[in-house]
């Protein structure tokens, strides 16, 4: 796999961090979930630790917080995914473990950055959002920023963007022999992967106005937007250039050559798509759909989306590791590497205790010592009632 051999720390958090992590134990890497002993809230929650293990510890001891450091020394990457000064007041901040382990990458995920006004304030994806720029491009005309769950924040300038920087950090130190801080805000992040948004504005082809809901690509127009068929599902409408919405006409029975049918007349032809996509299933307008290449699809649910032809045949989604929930399969779809199997269970919080400490020199006298005082915490999942 494409990174065998890459060993990881991912300090217990939600969202942005474990993602990051699941991608890149699911190419191979050796991720190691850190759990605060006695903290069920954020396992519980964390549906992205398939593959990785879980030591838990209790970081307010020292000899737990000798534990980490142990654990920090062996790894290449270490992904935090507190509030700034957390680590600095454990001990474990960045100048101590990258004194230990010169080669560590130490990516640091937070809501606003490691410094700034706002960098020891809470928030959520809707937040960052809204601070970087892209929550007032979100949502209808005349109506309030609607955000996009907590996809643009959490996991694509979050998470996604992490592992981007880890690996870029990882290729820099083939040449300096040396680990770095990643500083990655979530609002940042967030305005970074809508940098074309940014750098567009001045293309009138794209931007109408100012107004959200109003423009090229957010449901402004005719030819880009969705629509109810008369099952009561979606159609999503994307043909944008002419050759592609000469073939939506045909495929709802209009006239390309009359110019009421024009393309730039969007108000008119909007309430005429409206009116036509009602007068069929979604099943019928797809079938109808499949004979032009119009760039008209259905919009799928959870459940219809694996059963489509299109992701069957290219195995997009699978079960895990239960069988009892669909997910979607790695991408991209790599030529020589071994692809990732997804059925890997997710850890039980201290499930791998033992196990790592004994890979780090400790004994198992050491280890039961450890127990003991619960300074660590170990499960055995035959045992558990998870």
């Amino acid at each position: 796999m494409a990174l065998r051999g890459l060993k990881v720390l991912e300090l217990s958090g939600l969202a942005p961090a474990p993602f990051c992590g699941m991608l890149l134990a699911d190419y191979g890497a050796s991720v190691i979930r850190v759990d605060r002993k006695g903290d069920q809230q954020n396992t519980r929650l964390d549906r992205l630790a398939r593959g990785k293990r879980s030591i838990s510890i209790d970081l307010k001891t020292p000899a737990a917080i000798d534990i980490f450091r142990r654990l920090s020394s062996k790894a290449d990457v270490l992904i935090e995914p507190f509030r700034p000064g957390v680590m600095e007041k454990l001990g474990l901040g960045p100048h101590v473990l990258l004194n230990e382990n010169k080669r560590l990458i130490y990516a640091r995920l937070s809501g606003y950055g490691q410094d700034g006004p706002l960098s020891m304030k809470a928030g959520h994806d809707i937040n960052y959002l809204s601070i970087s720029g892209l929550l007032s491009m979100f949502g209808r005309a005349n109506s309030k920023p609607h955000p996009p769950i907590n996809l643009a924040a959490d996991f694509a300038g979050g998470g996604l963007l992490a592992a981007y920087a880890i690996m870029s950090a990882i290729f820099e130190r083939q040449a300096t022999n040396l680990g770095q801080v990643l500083d990655l805000s979530l609002a940042e992040g967030s305005s970074y992967v809508s940098s074309w948004m940014w750098t567009s504005r001045d293309l009138p082809i794209v931007w109408f106005g100012e107004q959200r809901g109003e423009n090229l690509l957010d449901g402004g127009t005719h030819f880009y937007d969705t629509y109810e068929t008369s099952d009561g599902l979606y159609m999503a409408v994307g043909a944008l250039e002419p050759q592609f919405y000469t073939q939506l006409l045909l495929g709802l029975g209009l006239d390309p050559d009359d110019e009421k049918h024009s393309q730039m007349n969007i108000n008119e032809m909007k309430i005429k798509f409206e009116q036509l996509f009602k007068t069929k299933t979604q099943k019928e307008w797809t079938e109808i759909f499949n004979e032009y290449d119009a760039c008209c699809t259905p919009v799928l649910d959870w459940n219809s989306a694996c059963e489509h032809k299109h992701n069957q045949e290219r195995n997009n989604f699978s079960t895990d590791q239960n069988k009892n929930r669909i997910v979607p399969m790695p991408a991209p779809k790599f030529s020589v590497s071994k692809l990732p199997s997804i059925n890997r269970p997710l850890p039980l919080p201290g499930e791998h205790t033992m196990e790592i400490l004994r890979e780090i020199g400790y004994s198992n006298d050491n280890i039961k010592q450890l127990i003991k005082e619960n300074i660590v915490q170990n499960v055995e999942r035959s045992k558990s009632k998870l």
